[in-house]
């Protein structure tokens, strides 16, 4: 797949990839940023997700809405409002915890609160010391196309905290330092003259030559023939329907309907076309998706006129081309982001499919719609023009200046440009970066890979997690938890946290060298080094004694969230683990670091579904007798299953030790069991006996071991038992 390259598209491209840079990427009408946000879902490194303000913005941008994806609720977010946070789940937060790159696309439309909301939602889940979490973000779209829609009464509020209701007054986004990308080239329109016209009334630089060339595209009564191929631009949606309603009414021919098939998820809000199309043979329409084809047949904005319909398809003729187009139903994804639980990669899940033919009715078309598409011929009606920056929309759509047709002149107050936004542009532009800031930008992220990789606090705020655990609910673990965990933090602060605080500094002076840190030879070696250090460190010592913390309990809430805690404690040391050997091995590099992250992660999900599997039952050490435990073990599990009752409820973990050391088979000795009583014992007492006193017999064991004097209250069943011997023997021994 080609894409479109030029050196400021390529400048915008190193930033995202090889810095933690937050970016502003704009350029004018038709400079190919689309084209480029695609470029770096496909080709950038980390894990991403795209978001729009708009449905059907987010489905041309394959992503999620800003509402979708952050659970916003719709409305205002004044600053110092205390709106209740809507409750995200488990996986919703592990997706955003697993972001390092944010997009957001036709970030014009964005409101400051909107854009400060999503960063209390990102340090929430993220890093609260760091503006979005610490997220890098990569905001797309021209300001000087359309504005975020705000009613005059929400103004009223948002103006005692915000100095405009664009994004760049966000107070989060003041507090990123952020750099302006501009791109400059176009590729939609190719005439010095159109451009330089355009880029006249984008920057509301109306003078009388301006007008006068822009007005000489003015035709009163304008009817062009129905096969040269115009479409109406007009400001108003009831105007657009209007006309294509007439137009459509005033052809002979008989009218069909197609409904679009819709599965699962996909809102109506963000519908690309509409659910039931009403065409006629010699109707005129437009292409609203590219051909994926090899032909490449069809592109988002090509006009032409329906020929034939027939029963799954329908057949376009576009102007100039002898043949026509077989048009055939296609999809449109909704997705949703979701974190892949084996690999912990975000990835896209189709959430549902709305399958329509890619056409809508084009003799008209709102300007808010066509923004995005480019067309050969337009018809402009920009006289209810009411939005900043509509006109430069409508103009831009055509790829020449002869395309245009003006059905009322342009005045001067018909030009709308935020001077805010002019303001703000030229100040952008003004400090736009140089290849000095980009170089200081590669290596501070440089520096910040690196100090991740040799700093513990995460792994360290894990582990006092799990010594938390371990002794607010030590009563609670068969086997003593807490002692275990504390001689690993004795270990781990020794070998892995007291040596990385010492080494900090002394990465800190190497930093100071003015080369990147990749290109500081000295560095390197030293990293190699210490990556060696550290990895032996894990991979003998640290890693070893995690296996060896016993997570014993019968309450099931405490020990799945000892559990929890331990396994994202080992998987957090077998990250680094990883990434030391690579480091020692092959040097750094920022992209390999991020990929080795990324194929640990997956290693360790990987190892640890293969053990689930093959996993054998736990039997503890002090356990003398393993087969009678597995017995008790797996007939407590199906009791529990069968009852639909917590399998400590039927016999504890604690008990089933006990068992296999008493071995009782009646029910003096049952009742000196360790947390077995009277009322497990008539529930279960008898099967229990049953299944002891059948491995005692298979075994040729004495039965009923340190049984003490029965309790007098206690009525037994049966003397202590002793050794089996042929004498006694009333089964035959298998």
């Amino acid at each position: 797949m080609t894409y479109i390259t030029n050196p400021s598209l390529e400048k915008a491209f190193d930033y995202v990839q090889n810095t933690h840079q937050n970016i502003f990427l704009t350029g004018k009408a038709g400079t190919g940023k689309t084209t480029f946000l695609h470029r770096v879902k496909r080709e950038c490194i980390k894990p991403l997700a795209v978001v729009a303000p708009t449905g059907i913005a987010a489905i041309n941008a394959k992503g999620m809405t800003i509402h979708s994806l952050f659970q916003l609720p719709f409305g205002l977010h004044l600053p110092n409002q205390k709106k209740q946070i809507s409750r995200f789940s488990k996986k919703k937060i592990q997706l955003i915890k697993n972001l390092d790159l944010l997009i957001i696309d036709e970030i014009s439309m964005v409101r400051a609160d909107v854009l400060d909301q999503i960063d209390k939602v990102l340090r929430r889940f993220k890093d609260y010391r760091q503006p979005f979490g610490g997220i890098q973000l990569l905001m797309i779209g021209d300001l000087h196309q359309l504005p975020p829609v705000v009613k005059n009464e929400d103004w009223r509020l948002l103006k005692r905290h915000y100095e405009s209701p664009y994004f760049f007054d966000s107070n989060a986004w003041k507090k990123t330092n952020p750099i302006t990308i501009q791109l400059t080239h176009i590729y939609r329109q190719s005439d010095d003259v159109f451009i330089k016209l355009l880029n006249k009334v984008r920057d509301n630089q109306l003078d009388k030559t301006v007008l006068d060339t822009l007005n000489s595209r003015y035709k009163a009564n304008f009817s062009p023939k129905e096969t040269e191929g115009y479409i109406t631009l007009t400001a108003l949606n009831r105007t657009a329907q209007a006309i294509n309603n007439e137009k459509l009414r005033a052809l002979p021919n008989k009218e069909h309907h197609f409904k679009a098939k819709i599965t699962g998820e996909f809102p109506a809000h963000a519908f690309p076309t509409k659910e039931v199309l009403a065409f006629k043979v010699g109707a005129q329409v437009l292409f609203i998706k590219n051909d994926r084809s090899p032909e490449k047949r069809y592109f988002n904005g090509k006009i032409g006129r329906i020929t034939a319909i027939g029963q799954d398809h329908i057949y376009i003729k576009c102007p100039n081309e002898e043949a026509s187009i077989k048009v055939s139903p296609t999809e449109w994804k909704n997705v949703k982001y979701t974190l892949n639980e084996m690999t912990k990669e975000i990835t896209e899940e189709e959430k549902g499919v709305f399958t329509q033919y890619p056409l809508k009715l084009a003799w008209a078309i709102t300007i808010h719609k066509s923004q995005g598409l480019t067309f050969e011929k337009a018809i402009i009606d920009a006289q209810a023009a009411f939005a900043h920056g509509q006109v430069y929309v409508a103009l831009s759509r055509c790829k020449s200046f002869e395309g245009i047709v003006l059905r009322s002149p342009i005045n001067y107050g018909s030009v709308k440009t935020d001077g805010l936004v002019k303001n703000y542009s030229a100040e952008a532009e003004k400090n736009a970066p140089d290849k000095a800031h980009l170089f200081s930008a590669k290596k501070q992220y440089q520096q910040d890979l690196i100090e991740e990789l040799f700093n513990f606090r995460d792994l360290r705020l894990t582990l006092n997690d799990l010594l938390k655990i371990s002794l607010e609910y030590q009563p609670k673990f068969n086997a003593p938890l807490f002692p275990k965990v504390a001689d690993w933090e004795t270990q781990a602060d020794t070998l892995l946290f007291s040596m990385a605080a010492k080494f900090a500094p002394k990465l800190r002076n190497y930093f100071k060298a003015p080369t990147l840190p990749v290109d500081n030879g000295v560095l390197m070696n030293r990293l190699q080094k210490g990556g060696q250090h550290f990895s032996d460190k894990i991979k003998e010592s640290l890693a070893p004694a995690l296996k060896n913390i016993p997570i014993l309990a019968d309450n099931q809430e405490v020990k799945n969230k000892a559990i929890s805690v331990l396994d994202v404690l080992k998987k957090q040391t077998f990250i680094k683990a990883y990434c030391f050997k690579a480091l020692a091995e092959n040097g750094f590099d920022a992209q390999q670091y991020l990929k080795n992250k990324a194929i640990a992660s997956i290693n360790f999900e990987q190892a640890k579904q293969v053990k689930k599997t093959k996993s054998e039952l736990h039997i503890p050490k002090e356990v003398p007798h393993p087969v009678l435990y597995k017995q008790l073990y797996y007939w407590r599990n199906a009791q529990a299953a069968t009852l639909k009752r917590q399998t400590h409820e039927v016999i504890s973990t604690m008990s089933m030790i006990d068992m296999t050391k008493k071995l009782p088979t009646n029910k003096a000795t049952l009742l000196k069991v360790k947390g077995f009583g009277l009322v497990k014992f008539k529930v279960f007492g008898k099967l229990i006996m049953e299944v002891i006193d059948d491995y005692c017999y298979h075994h040729q064991l004495a039965a009923n071991i340190l049984a003490e004097s029965p309790n007098p209250d206690i009525k037994t069943d049966a003397p202590t038992a002793t050794a089996i011997t042929p004498s006694n023997q009333q089964k035959p021994i298998l």
